[in-house]
């Protein structure tokens, strides 16, 4: 059995410097206090970088990013933010090298919580071996680590004293010393000749889902815009959401450039539906809670939406009619099929967003319930912020949403499916969704999934995605947290 043995930072990513993981650490675990705190003290850990200390300057990011956080939380990071990072930093030639041996071991500088569980489930590792943090027996960090650089390089050792990996790949300036157990040492940049079509070669497991509310890896020029750009961002949602409240949606289209928004239209979207005949229905893609919203001021009149699971906050500041599902599939039907008799609807089948360039499987029960269907193909793009989030207080996303420099919004109306094409024909429900779900995908460049909204929430926040109706106080409390240090 042929083994390699790789160093993750600097190495399978292309960035050695694990600072901005950790500014992520301390932003989604714990808040902004947190994650200015360890901004202020990047000119120290660049000193000791500078100094040659890499023992030192490890363990002061470890001990800022983590000490009083619960490992629970930090383990919700690694599971559900980081993974995304650190796939849009993985070296492709280093994985091409370090996927073609039998038995793969990575070894990180970074505490082994924050890395093992991407690299195990995505890079295809069979060991990660890194720091350890110290926890109390109330599962609290403290914010020291149990080894340090000589120990993993010893960890390693242990692993191999039988048979010596045939390969080590890591920087040649690192202070990793399991390289000299390797029968050949390579080092960056890595050059492959294996063909590209090979249907045989390994791949990363892509990151379907992902949660955390940053968009850009918090690097310090990146982390020092987003702290400077808060103050104006959340003066700039304020003015945006109150203007959508109180100013008629014929006009909002108009004035929505002039706050440094932006909605693209593609395709003629249908006139609205007429006294005598059943309302459209408008099946779109699910990328953000506003949506329908959007949708809604595209077509300059309030169109009720299909919601579920959304927070009472939400629905109160709504700007335009919504209606509840309860998951009771004929209860559903019943509602959807009064509203479609008075006129048009929104419906996202999906259930629940998803950031990624993925649509998840499509419920078939819009398909049931009329003929008259529209696909919409919604994307967006923020800078700063994402609008969703799976574990966080759902009520922020539109502010979260607003925050942001220049969003932009992308709304193609396809057109309305041909009866041959929907169950009039005599095709089954789930192939009118798995149609529709395929055209949506191939307007927007995505791929189809068959995962569904609860295996979204089970991945990232460990329940069924219900959101419970708790009290107003209660959810501001929630909010508070959120912005306040996790110092126990």
């Amino acid at each position: 059995m042929e083994s390699v043995v790789s160093e993750f930072e600097g190495t399978l990513l292309k960035d050695p410097d694990p600072f901005s993981y950790f500014m992520l650490v301390a932003f989604e675990a714990s808040g902004l206090i947190r994650f200015a705190l360890l901004l202020l003290f990047w000119p120290v850990i660049r000193l000791l970088e500078m100094l040659g200390l890499d023992d030192a300057r490890l363990k002061l990011m470890v001990f800022f990013a983590t000490v009083g956080l619960r490992v629970s939380e930090i383990e919700s990071v690694s599971r559900a933010v980081l993974p995304k990072f650190y796939m849009d930093d993985v070296d492709m030639e280093a994985w091409k090298v370090f996927s073609s041996h039998d038995r793969r071991v990575v070894v990180t500088k970074t505490p082994r919580v924050m890395v093992e569980r991407f690299a195990k489930e995505h890079l295809r590792a069979d060991e990660v071996i890194g720091t350890e943090l110290v926890v109390t027996r109330f599962g609290f960090a403290t914010g020291f680590v149990k080894s340090d650089i000589a120990s993993i390089s010893r960890r390693v050792a242990k692993l191999f004293v039988d048979d010596e990996p045939i390969l080590g790949l890591g920087r040649a300036t690192s202070s990793f010393q399991f390289y000299s157990l390797c029968k050949e040492k390579v080092h960056p940049p890595f050059i492959t000749n294996q063909n590209l079509n090979d249907q045989q070669l390994l791949r990363p497991l892509p990151v379907i889902f992902h949660d955390g509310r940053l968009v850009k890896r918090p690097t310090p020029s990146t982390a020092l815009l987003i702290l400077l750009w808060l103050p104006l961002g959340i003066l700039l949602a304020t003015i945006r959401i109150v203007i959508g409240l109180i100013l008629p949606m014929q006009v909002i289209p108009y004035i929505s450039h002039l706050f440094g928004g932006k909605i693209v239209v593609k395709g003629k979207p249908p006139p609205p539906a007429s006294r005598n005949s059943p309302g459209v229905l408008f099946v779109c893609t699910h990328r953000t809670l506003m949506d329908p919203v959007i949708l809604s001021n595209v077509l300059m009149r309030k169109i009720p939406a299909v919601t579920y699971s959304i927070s009472r906050i939400s629905e109160i500041l709504s700007p335009i009619p919504t209606i509840r599902l309860t998951r009771i599939r004929e209860v559903d039907a019943e509602k959807i099929k009064n509203k479609l008799a008075k006129g048009d609807l929104v419906v996202c089948p999906e259930g629940t967003t998803c950031r990624e360039p993925f649509l998840l499987r499509f419920s078939a029960l819009f398909a049931e319930l009329t003929d008259r269907i529209v696909p919409v193909a919604i994307n967006y793009r923020v800078g700063f912020f994402h609008a969703t989030t799976a574990s966080g207080w759902k009520a922020l996303d539109p502010i979260f949403f607003f925050m942001n420099p220049r969003p932009v919004y992308e709304v193609t109306f396809l057109n309305q499916l041909p009866m041959e094409a929907t169950c009039s024909s005599g095709k089954s429900p789930e192939d009118v969704a798995n149609y529709v779900q395929r055209i949506l995908a191939a307007t927007l460049g995505f791929e189809c999934t068959n995962l569904t909204r609860k295996e979204k929430y089970k991945i990232l926040a460990g329940n069924d995605g219900t959101v419970s109706r708790t009290s107003f106080v209660n959810q501001v409390k929630k909010v508070v947290r959120t912005f306040k240090p996790s110092f126990q």
